[in-house]
């Protein structure tokens, strides 16, 4: 299988379908050594941090009307 034609995002949700021609397996170390080191604790804060960003960006944009198109 060519790499160029795969959407990890999409196509690799239950593993990675290419494996050691994966392009992105130089992150695996480093993904696995931050999940390892980090605290449960840790990883849910940035994850409210996350959240809590996401939802301050949603409030402070304008309302989007949609205006239906009656025949």
């Amino acid at each position: 299988m060519d790499a160029t034609n795969v959407n990890c995002q999409v196509d690799c949700v239950n593993g990675c379908i290419l494996g050691e021609n994966c392009p992105n397996k130089e992150y695996v170390q480093s993904t696995t050594s931050f999940i390892t080191n980090t605290s449960l604790d840790d990883l849910l804060n940035i994850a409210e941090e996350a959240v809590m960003k996401k939802r301050l960006e949603r409030a402070s944009e304008p309302p989007k009307w949609v205006i239906p198109d009656f025949p």
